[in-house]
């Protein structure tokens, strides 16, 4: 990935995103957020949009974001909110943190973009407490053939604009692939393109692992 692009896509970040706020998306961020709780780490912060979210009553935040720029506008969102919170430079699918130390994993819009979604839906299965949870908005394939067919089609032109997002990923698919059982409500972000507007929204938690 260009590292010069992802830098001009940090400054972008918000007001390209900006409509899509408005018109839903922070209302469903407060929403899920407002379930955290405990010992709380979230994965691709980026420029810190949830911060406003976060119950005052966590007890720990963490904010892993891998990319130079958009970790510079967390730092700043974060101070400017006089939050207290950690911030890591760590992608999704190296968190270093022990095994079942994490009460709740945030990602909102973030699997779309790792490079290794099935590595970093293993890890966050990893850092669950046996009653943590995972909190999740994403953009995911369309149920629709024919948006399916243009996710595909527009796959690669979206994915160099947009900063390595890929727009048809099975994201469902994948979580119950690595153990975590998710509970779901289908939605559509508007105020984006069609390409990003299949939305999934919920929990999930890790399955246990059986013993034979």
């Amino acid at each position: 990935m260009n590292q010069a692009w992802l830098r001009v896509m940090a400054l972008l970040y918000d007001p390209f995103l900006w409509l899509g706020e408005v018109a839903g998306m922070r209302r469903r961020r407060r929403a899920l957020l407002a379930q955290a709780s405990g010992r709380v780490l979230e994965i691709g912060a980026g420029t810190g949009l949830n911060l406003p979210c976060y119950p005052e009553t966590i007890g720990e935040l963490i904010l892993a974001e891998p990319e130079p720029g958009m970790r510079a506008m967390l730092d700043r969102r974060l101070r400017s909110l006089g939050r207290v919170a950690r911030i890591v430079d760590a992608p999704a699918e190296r968190l270093d943190l022990p095994d079942a130390s994490v009460d709740t994993v945030v990602s909102t819009l973030v699997l779309c973009t790792v490079a290794e979604p099935e590595r970093a839906l293993r890890e966050i299965a990893r850092l669950l407490a046996p009653e943590g949870r995972l909190l999740f908005i994403e953009h995911v394939r369309a149920r629709s053939r024919w948006l399916a067919a243009c996710q595909d089609l527009l796959l690669r032109p979206w994915r160099a604009f947009a900063g390595g997002c890929v727009c048809n990923r099975d994201t469902l698919e994948t979580m119950a692939a690595c153990g975590l059982v998710p509970e779901v409500e289908h939605a559509s972000w508007r105020g984006m393109p069609a390409i990003v507007g299949p939305l999934v929204i919920g929990q999930a938690v890790a399955q246990p692992v059986s013993l034979r």
